[in-house]
């Protein structure tokens, strides 16, 4: 199951397409209260507060398109999601996966995990991102849809080059624990992807 096969025929139903981008902005929303629970209270930088703000804001516009769906859905609850159980657990099951190779490749413990982890999800997920927001914004401009991602995917461009700019600080070898985060979220979007299926199905 490949995902710009799946979005068309999303897309093409106004309340599945609502849940669909109600999915999505419950991902974002996640993801930026990881990012607030990983931050340490004295030494938190400047760039992690900017992209804990604009996950927010990311999950709150994904929030505000559904309007165009015609649909409302008030909360995440999962009647008002797709592949409910998958979407919840993604991310925290890749912060789990990344946490447990921190600790047995690099013995990390404490606040330096959590930081370590942090920077290790968030660029596997940013990597995602700039994927997935353009196949989506393609799929929305071929049905003529009025729901529009360019916003989201200018923002993600650059917290991909901020997060290598933090990785390249963390580690002479980041790029080996990077593809070693990414090798797992790969793994986990395909369950996912498959589950959107299946529900469509």
């Amino acid at each position: 199951m490949e995902l710009n096969t799946i979005l068309p025929e999303i897309i093409a139903d106004n309340h599945l397409h609502a849940r669909w981008l109600n999915t999505l902005s419950l991902m974002e929303n996640t993801g930026a209260r990881k990012i607030s629970a990983s931050e340490d209270p004295a030494t938190v930088t400047y760039i992690i507060l900017k992209h804990a703000a604009e996950e927010h804001r990311h999950a709150f516009y994904l929030k505000k398109q559904i309007e165009k769906t015609g649909s409302a859905l008030p909360t995440y609850s999962p009647e008002y999601l797709i592949a409910p159980a998958f979407s919840k657990r993604y991310l925290n099951q890749l912060d789990i996966d990344v946490c447990r190779y921190l600790k047995k490749e690099l013995h990390l413990t404490g606040a330096e995990l959590r930081f370590a982890a942090y920077l290790l999800v968030t660029y596997a997920i940013e990597v995602r991102a700039d994927e997935l927001y353009p196949i989506y914004q393609d799929a929305l401009d071929q049905a003529g849809s009025k729901v529009n991602v360019k916003s989201i995917i200018l923002e993600e461009e650059g917290h991909l080059e901020e997060m290598i700019n933090q990785l390249q600080k963390f580690s002479p070898d980041w790029q080996v624990h990077a593809q070693k985060a990414v090798d797992m979220e790969t793994k986990l979007f395909k369950q996912w992807v498959n589950s959107l299926g299946t529900e469509l199905n």
